[in-house]
């Protein structure tokens, strides 16, 4: 359990991607990761596929300083997640504290809005490869990798 006492925020809305959310979840949770579900709203939402899934916390409720990480995964949530200040401003504050900031598929549109991909190698879906590049990214055609 090489996670145990990490705790690690995990962002969610409407349209996220079903796989792209509970399996990463579940295997931080397995590696012993105290996992906060983070919304932009305390409500049930849908994912892609049907799947149902409801935060923990808002985002005003909790404190970047307070985490180990951030997850973004994707679907069409990030494009959700990104219109909201407080998820921006949270995803940036993790970031400037030297937080571990990951993201699946699209959620790299969150990471454009919060001004943090440039000078940074970057991945995700092709749909987002030329929003990476014009926001000041390296893009990098790699399932997942560690840039930072």
């Amino acid at each position: 359990m090489k996670l145990v006492g990490k705790r690690i925020l995990y962002l969610l809305d409407e349209g996220f991607e079903d796989l792209e959310f509970y399996v990463p979840l579940m295997r931080l949770q397995e590696e012993g990761a105290s996992v906060t579900v983070v919304g932009p709203r305390p409500k049930t939402v849908r994912g892609k596929h049907c799947l149902e899934a409801t935060p923990d916390k808002i985002a005003a409720e909790v404190q970047a300083q307070d985490f180990a990480a951030i997850v973004v995964p994707g679907g069409w949530a990030p494009d959700k997640l990104r219109r909201d200040p407080r998820i921006v401003a949270l995803v940036r504050e993790m970031y400037q504290q030297g937080k571990i900031v990951a993201a699946i598929c699209h959620a790299g549109s969150v990471l454009i809005s919060a001004g943090i991909v440039r000078g940074h190698k970057a991945t995700g879906s092709e749909g987002i490869k030329d929003d990476l590049i014009n926001a000041g990214a390296e893009w990098v055609d790699q399932p997942a990798f560690r840039d930072g």
